[in-house]
């Protein structure tokens, strides 16, 4: 029978995470002060009924519900007044429009395509000729055609303009970036050019930061100092430092594809692996109760010192904060278990930053520790090796599939791919990589003894080249990947529950657990037989918005054909994130750009595509040539081709398409045109992707 008493910091933690959820989502359905006045209302209330408690007034009465419910409603508390939307003083309230604003750099730049991309505090706001002192987070895109060098953390600058409420994602299953940021507490952007920033002085929100960035900035010249070749030197910055500026899309998919990608960002495995030499170095330290105490606080000492040589990266507070409490309760022995000791860990992190449980990294973090935790011990006896190798190898196997087993729905549902070979990977991957680390962490400790870091360079350079040459091999194997996998956030859940329920079934010895996992699976599968139904077996006409191009598919069950600019068709990195979430959810499993000819015909400045009774004609130049009375179901107009309706009232047809080539102020004046002469028309950059079923030939 199943107890809760020995782990009463771990239903501290879920009560508080159920308020902070509900918090989340239902922000508006209880008023704040009402919410506040209850809390401390039912805090007292607790105070008084345990003093009574312990006086021995209430020997058989259980006051755990009340502090159930304040414990709830301090999570539920705690999302609003983290929320810096709520403030008063935010500049988003402001009805008057900006016209200058200062604004303080509050993180490193991160590069991008063509521009810098940073997160900054607002200070000040200027509406005519006052300035009004205000709160509240912006991103700035610093256009490199402008902006060589990009601007440091504690800049603080003169921004010329109003910062921009971020838009909704406008393509289909297209991510939603509005609400990613809405979870960091950034609620608006703004796209810098020339002239629009002057920088006023250098003033660190703090100087802890401040120095960490430079010690992560002295760090990674250490490495690239000694590390030769592109992608070994960026490899080595990822696993020991956690720069991934310099990772290209073929290391990264590679990665991915195998199953390794935790190892190229700084996380739980890179600090578990200082930790556990730590253990190893100093092992008789444990004999005494002294030593341990001086193992804890000097191996805690060592992680926060390496998260600091890292640049304090969420991802690595998170997991110093994780192994700090691991450290720290050790020399508490039988005291204490770790269930209760990572559920101390994520409670301070969330009392600290609730948003954190929106986190992808914080949710595969805890889920992959309490899957290890819990189920390697029980694989692990499922087998004896004879020989220290075999030992190690299954010691590896099983920490691998824990982790695998507890985080594979999230990894479907976040990354939509499952790694087939992720056994052997973890294998190959999990020991060169802490051979890679400690030599990284070394040559940035000896860079001062130049010989010394140049021969461990070359060291760590081979490693290098012998991991990723790997990584690559075991990607190309044959079936490495299960690929273009979706499920919805609601099957995710199902699918947790279902393996949770299995557990339980072997744990507990419980048909009824093995009956709930059943149901459980049948139900998934009637969700997703319901998902081939409704937009798998479709045949579909979508017309993206993805800025500056021209892209639309035609949908036949899972296979699509694809019209675009070459530009676009080049630019993988537009197509992963504008249009591959949709074809994703439709099931497309094949590309066929080059069957577009037998269905689709040039003329003059446009384009035919006759294809399963649908009659396409796409404007491609303003000196494009139409017959008379040409009649058509759809006309996607681009590139300006546009310039007068009366150009193509000649055409019959159901609607004008005005794709994302055209430019924004031009596509506004002929919608204006176009409405008030009654033509049907669609904008995707005023209104979103353009889909139509041809079942039923209904716009969406």
């Amino acid at each position: 029978m199943f107890s809760w008493t020995p782990y009463a910091l771990v239903r501290i933690a879920l009560v508080f995470i159920a308020g902070i959820i509900a918090g989340l989502y239902f922000p508006e359905t209880l008023p704040i002060r009402y919410v506040d006045l209850l809390f401390a209302i039912l805090v007292v209330v607790f105070s008084i009924l345990t003093y009574l408690k312990w006086k021995g007034s209430l020997k058989y009465v259980n006051i755990g519900f009340v502090g159930i419910i304040a414990l709830f409603l301090s999570g539920y508390c705690n999302v609003y007044h983290s929320t810096d939307y709520y403030r008063g003083d935010h500049f988003a309230h402001d009805t008057q429009p900006i016209t200058y604003y200062k604004v303080r750099i509050a993180a490193q730049p991160q590069e991008k395509e063509s521009s810098w991309k940073v997160e900054g505090d607002v200070q000040f706001v200027k509406h005519d000729s006052s300035w009004l002192q205000r709160s509240g987070k912006v991103l700035l895109y610093f256009s490199r055609k402008y902006y060589a060098n990009p601007f440091e953390y504690g800049d603080v600058l003169l921004v010329r303009g109003s910062p921009e409420l971020l838009n909704e994602p406008s393509n289909p299953g297209e991510f939603d970036y509005k609400k990613f940021l809405s979870y960091r507490k950034t609620y608006h952007q703004q796209f810098l050019r020339e002239n629009d920033v002057i920088k006023i002085c250098h003033e660190p929100n703090s100087k802890l930061v401040a120095y960490s960035i430079k010690a992560r900035e002295w760090a990674d010249r250490a490495i690239k100092t000694n590390v030769q070749g592109k992608q070994e030197q960026a490899t080595a910055s990822a696993l020991v430092l956690g720069v991934t500026d310099g990772l290209d899309n073929d290391l990264i998919g590679a990665y991915s594809a195998t199953g390794s990608l935790h190892v190229l960002s700084v996380s739980g495995l890179h600090v578990g692996i200082i930790y556990w030499l730590i253990l190893l170095i100093f092992r008789p330290l444990n004999n005494t109760t002294q030593g341990k105490w001086v193992l804890a606080i000097f191996s805690t000492l060592v992680l926060w010192g390496y998260a600091f040589v890292t640049g304090v990266s969420p991802s690595v507070l998170r997991a110093v904060t994780m192994f700090s409490f691991v450290a720290l309760a050790r020399p508490w022995g039988q005291q204490t278990n770790i269930y209760n000791t990572l559920a101390a860990s994520a409670f301070c992190l969330l009392l600290y930053e609730p948003y954190l449980i929106m986190s992808v990294g914080f949710q595969l973090s805890y889920l992959a520790v309490i899957g290890i935790v819990y189920l390697q011990p029980k694989l692990i006896s499922l087998w004896q090796p004879k020989t220290w190798l075999w030992e190690q190898i299954w010691q590896i196997t099983c920490v691998s599939i824990a982790a695998q087993a507890a985080t594979v729905a999230l990894g479907l549902l976040y990354f939509h791919q499952f790694p087939v070979y992720f056994l052997f990977s973890n294998l190959f991957v999990i020991p060169v990589s802490f051979v890679v680390l400690v030599l990284g962490i070394v040559v940035v400790c000896v860079s001062a003894v130049a010989p010394v870091a140049a021969a461990l360079g070359f060291l760590l350079q081979w490693t290098i080249w012998f991991l990723n040459f790997g990584v690559f091999k075991m990607e190309a194997l044959p079936g490495s990947l299960i690929d273009n996998v979706y499920i919805t956030t609601f099957q995710c859940w199902l699918l947790m529950a279902a393996i949770l329920s299995i557990v339980l079934a072997f744990e507990l010895r419980s048909l009824q657990s093995l009956a709930v996992a059943s149901i459980l699976c049948v139900l998934f599968s009637i969700l997703q037989w319901i998902h081939f139904r409704e937009d798998i077996h479709q045949k579909k006409f979508i017309v993206y918005n993805v800025n500056g191009h021209s892209a639309w598919d035609l949908m036949d069950n899972g296979q699509v054909y694809f019209f675009a600019d070459s530009i676009l068709t080049r630019n993988t990195n537009k197509v992963r994130f504008h249009i591959r979430p949709n074809r994703l959810r439709n099931g497309v499993g094949q590309i066929s750009d080059g069957k577009i000819q037998s269905f689709s015909v040039r003329l003059d400045g446009c384009r035919l595509v006759v294809w399963n009774g649908l009659r396409i004609l796409q404007l491609e130049d303003r000196n494009f040539k139409i017959p008379l009375n040409f009649e058509v179901d759809y006309v996607i107009a681009g590139a300006n081709a546009v310039r007068d309706l009366e150009l193509i009232k000649a055409l019959k047809f159901k609607k004008l398409i005005l794709d994302s080539s055209n430019s924004f102020y031009f596509a506004e004046r002929l919608l204006k045109d176009a409405l008030a002469e009654g033509i049907p028309i669609h904008s995707v950059q005023h209104h979103g992707a353009f889909i139509v079923k041809l079942n039923d030939h209904e716009s969406g």
